[in-house]
């Protein structure tokens, strides 16, 4: 008899480590990585946020990064009200130094746009051979032709600022060889190859930041536009979740929506539960589900065993 006790006790504390390592397992998703809050459509791993945005934004080791065909990028911050992303480009020049680079593209499919406020400056274009100038056929003193580049011709101060920058003036080239390139330029593939456009490298900002002709100040970066669905509309189930401090997410065979609850627990709906008195909404306490699990099988097995 004391054998079968001594075995019992043995396969419920198996049973229990078992249970508990589950729950920890379970607690993927988290409402920040690093110093940036996370909320839908974004997740920190695989089954937290939308899975549409999922493969391009990740979160690792803290760090939370957007991917495309073109590199990885550090997500600098995130704007949920106006819903738009900033992203920084490492090989992108500033006013503090320049260097080359292959450019920035998004994926055809990737749940994102450009802002209307990000601009972009390709720097070094070679004025022969680049596609953004062209010959228009104009009498000229040399050729008896006059090129033309196909730039923002609203934009030129801008080059000029970005010119009394001392690494920008180091490249030693006129500053005809900068041109504005506002996105409706790059074309509905979003894509922009210094290779193809013959320029060895781009500046990008999206805020003049108050200071329009001190570019040492100006916000270089990305910033990226992106939608909820068709009708842009914030989800009432992911809304309900956050309020309950749950993290959206998703699972299962077609990716329906699941809440994530403190203490690792799945829900379909929210993480509050109602009581049995007054329906009163409760936010759910810490692995109830685990310890109602744990206390049933320690139920069961002295009803069975003993």
């Amino acid at each position: 008899m004391k054998v079968k006790q001594y075995s019992c006790v043995l396969l419920l504390y198996f049973l229990t480590l078992t249970t508990l390592s589950s729950l920890v397992a379970s607690q993927t998703c988290k409402n920040s990585c690093g110093q940036i809050p996370i909320k839908y459509p974004f997740g920190t791993g695989l089954g937290c946020g939308d899975p549409r945005f999922q493969q391009y934004v990740t979160c690792n080791q803290e760090k939370l990064t957007l991917t495309t065909h073109t590199g990885c990028y550090p997500v600098t911050n995130i704007e949920y009200s106006s819903q738009v992303i900033h992203i920084s480009d490492p090989s992108m020049s500033t006013c503090a130094c320049t260097q080359t680079s292959k450019g920035f593209g998004l994926d055809w499919d990737a749940p994102f746009s450009f802002h209307d406020d990000t601009v972009f400056t390709l720097l070094d274009c070679s004025t022969t051979s680049s596609p953004i100038y062209r010959t228009n056929g104009a009498y000229d003193v040399d050729s008896n032709t006059t090129v033309i580049p196909q730039c923002d011709k609203t934009g030129a101060p801008i080059c000029s600022f970005l010119y009394s920058c001392r690494a920008i003036s180091m490249l030693n080239l006129p500053i005809s060889t900068c041109c504005v390139y506002t996105p409706v330029d790059l074309g509905p593939s979003f894509e922009m190859d210094l290779q193809k456009l013959q320029c060895t490298s781009y500046s990008g900002f999206y805020s003049f930041n108050g200071q329009e002709s001190n570019p040492e100040n100006w916000k270089y970066g990305i910033a990226l536009k992106y939608k909820f669905n068709v009708y842009n509309d914030y989800p009432s189930s992911c809304a309900n979740c956050e309020r309950s401090n749950g993290v959206c997410g998703y699972g299962g065979a077609y990716n329906t929506f699941v809440c994530n609850c403190p203490g690792g627990l799945n829900t379909t709906s929210d993480c509050f539960f109602r009581s049995p008195y007054n329906h009163s909404p409760r936010l759910l306490p810490r692995h109830t589900a685990g310890n109602f699990l744990i206390f049933s099988l320690a139920y069961f097995m002295v009803r069975v065993l003993f």
